[in-house]
């Protein structure tokens, strides 16, 4: 027999997992930068005011490009207790590192990596995205080799912390599917960003998403160039397909702000997408 005191533990112990166990389906994040607090703990407590439980966090970069932000064990206790005391989930971290300091060619940038998935183990966050863009996009076949060299590595070193090296990238799916067969582990999987490959490439993202399949996409980018629904982006045909291919998991709003309010323009497109998503 239960007292009460035991009784009313145990109900609490049962309601706290449910509440922590992943639900099923597309879950709506949001990029720490989207809210202007890169790298800062306060996007958590910012997140979940409106209405969104994920944050994916910023490594950040130190003044001098030596470090990441992220390695400081202070500022890491400081995200942990950050997103216990608001609820949220710390759904990945992006390595904006890699904007300066390019995989597909120098030897650093792969260091960095190495401590990206450090920091990120050490805050919780299961996914560690990976960019290509500007000087360093890939343009070529022997760029995108050269990068899935120093991958092949750092899979490796991503299966033993056991988090996923999301590659996000602006390659078509072929291509991205050449990718993921070559490194072959499930610590190496696709970051689909359906803003990217809508305005930069010309694609219909939820064919490249049927294409690619729940099991090499790790978590998508949902942004456009303005607000969500207004643009090229058709994110009706978009959540059809994350939903056809049974994908469980984060979509992170990488979305600007054209009034300046950002919790305005973050709370409207929210509500876009839940609308999207209860049809």
């Amino acid at each position: 027999m239960f007292t009460r005191r035991e009784f009313l533990a145990a109900s609490s112990a049962v309601a706290f997992a449910a509440e922590a166990r992943p639900q099923p389906g597309l879950r709506i994040g949001v990029m720490d930068g989207v809210l202007r607090l890169a790298s800062q703990p306060g996007a958590a407590s910012k997140a979940r005011s409106l209405g969104l439980n994920g944050v994916q966090v910023t490594l950040g970069q130190t003044a001098d490009k030596s470090h990441l932000l992220l390695e400081d064990a202070a500022l890491q206790r400081e995200w942990v207790q950050a997103a216990r005391q608001a609820h949220v989930t710390l759904n990945a971290t992006y390595i904006d590192m890699l904007h300066l300091n390019c995989l597909k060619q120098d030897p650093q940038a792969a260091e960095f990596v190495s401590r990206g998935i450090a920091a990120t183990k050490a805050i919780g966050a299961p996914i560690l995205m990976t960019v290509f863009f500007g000087k360093c996009e890939l343009l070529s076949r022997a760029d995108t080799d050269h990068a899935l060299d120093a991958f092949r590595e750092l899979a490796q070193e991503a299966a033993r912390s056991k988090i996923v090296l999301g590659f996000e990238n602006v390659l078509l799916a072929d291509e991205n599917l050449r990718a993921h067969d070559r490194i072959s582990s499930p610590f190496f999987k696709l970051y689909y960003d359906v803003g990217n490959l809508t305005n930069m490439k010309g694609q219909k993202a939820a064919e490249e998403i049927r294409k690619l399949g729940r099991e090499r996409i790790c978590q998508f980018h949902f942004k456009d160039k303005g607000y969500l629904g207004e643009g090229k982006v058709d994110f009706t045909a978009i959540l059809t397909a994350i939903r056809d291919i049974g994908f469980n998991g984060w979509a992170n709003l990488e979305t600007n702000s054209p009034s300046g309010d950002v919790a305005a323009d973050t709370r409207r497109n929210l509500n876009y997408l839940q609308a999207l998503m209860r049809k």
